[in-house]
């Protein structure tokens, strides 16, 4: 018996580079960019311990769960860290990096996250970018969430390690990622002794094995399935066009918390205000009294698919996360989303306004010009 998923040809090298290829050019950049055949935390980890060693000092940036993860990372490492924490509910800003520079002007490594979909918020990383650069650090990315959903240009922003994953924003697969490198790193990355070497972690085994040998030969069998369907996502997002996804992220969001808004009931965005918040996911404050887990079951048990989940640890009993990114960024999933919310809240007791909030995302929709869904007006 045969089977689409199982007797496939095999993934040359030659197709495994034109991949990558299309990969750069959906971040515009010049720098070498690796797809590493696994989940992004990968080359995330990969980043951090190929940079830092002990001598190193760390700026390192937290808005959210994952910047935390990175101290811990750099700390193994033997880094010094300086981290850099900010209300869940707001976004850093460059004059705040600006600041830990002057305090501590021996940082040489700051690490940020783009956007914070666990949190709903998003840094304004150009900025940020600017004034790393001015102190001469490594720059650090995590742009899993961003990517596609917002504007990513790790060459014009400064960006020296700049990790991707396609499994949101993108709609791809989870399970290959991929980061670009500038120079600069590949040099910090080759003087540091404790870099993984001969080690999965490895970026160096990219460069010195798959880059500088012409990409004519991989390290280990690729990740097959992954693969192709990460090339399938990228020949999505170029028929949409870029721009087109970036918009219809942005308008999903502004319409998720318009129509949070109108829902009443006291939920309210999580994040205080729309500029720092994500594109590809609005957190939302439950009213007192109410758990933001128990909300959400109740509402999921009317419809399992939609893309409701509570907030992680302490914050599942007060945040509502709505993942609406890749194909859930639809006008049809905003409004399918409020309905079950706002049905739940009513039969806790809560006054809301159903239609209130239909009409409050239909109106963002309308005034922006965006479709609804990939390529169609939505529901």
């Amino acid at each position: 018996m045969t089977h689409p998923f199982l007797d496939l040809a095999p993934l040359s090298a030659q197709h495994f580079a034109a991949i990558e290829a299309r990969v750069a050019g959906l971040l515009d950049t010049e720098q070498d960019v690796v797809i590493m055949q696994g989940e992004a935390l990968l080359p995330l980890e990969g980043c951090i311990r190929g940079a830092a060693q002990p001598g190193t000092t760390a700026l390192n940036v937290i808005t959210g769960p994952y910047g935390q993860t990175f101290g811990n990372w750099l700390r193994d490492c033997g880094a010094t860290v300086i981290d850099l924490a900010v209300p869940f509910h707001t976004a850093v800003t460059a004059d705040q990096v600006r600041e830990a520079f002057a305090e501590h002007p021996e940082i040489d490594f700051v690490s940020l996250v783009h956007a914070e979909a666990a949190t709903g918020n998003t840094n304004p990383v150009a900025e940020i970018g600017a004034v790393v650069r001015e102190h001469g650090a490594l720059f650090m990315l995590d742009a899993v969430a961003s990517v596609a959903a917002e504007p990513l240009l790790p060459d014009a922003w400064g960006v020296d390690l700049c990790v991707i994953g396609a499994q949101k924003a993108m709609g791809g697969p989870a399970g290959v990622s991929a980061v670009s490198v500038s120079e600069r790193a590949w040099q910090r990355i080759a003087a540091n002794p404790q870099a993984p070497r001969r080690s999965y972690l490895s970026l160096l085994d990219w460069k010195e094995r798959w880059i500088d040998g012409g990409r004519k030969a991989l390290l280990h069998a690729p990740a097959q399935l992954e693969m192709l369907a990460l090339e399938a996502c990228v020949e999505r997002i170029e028929t949409e066009g870029l721009d087109a996804l970036m918009a219809r992220h942005a308008t999903t969001a502004a319409a998720t918390r318009a129509g949070a808004l109108a829902l009443g009931g006291g939920l309210a965005p999580y994040v205080h205000e729309a500029v720092d918040a994500a594109p590809v996911a609005t957190t939302l404050r439950t009213p007192e009294g109410v758990d933001a887990a128990a909300l959400v079951a109740r509402a999921l048990a009317a419809d399992p698919v939609l893309p409701l989940v509570a907030g992680g640890g302490a914050l599942a009993q007060e945040m509502i996360r709505v993942n609406h990114y890749g194909p859930d960024a639809t006008r049809g999933v905003v409004h399918a989303s409020l309905a079950a919310l706002g049905a739940a809240m009513g039969e806790t007791g809560l006054t809301v306004d159903l239609e209130g909030a239909r009409r409050a995302v239909t109106d963002v929709f309308a005034s922006d010009g965006t479709t609804g869904s990939n390529g169609s007006t939505g529901s």
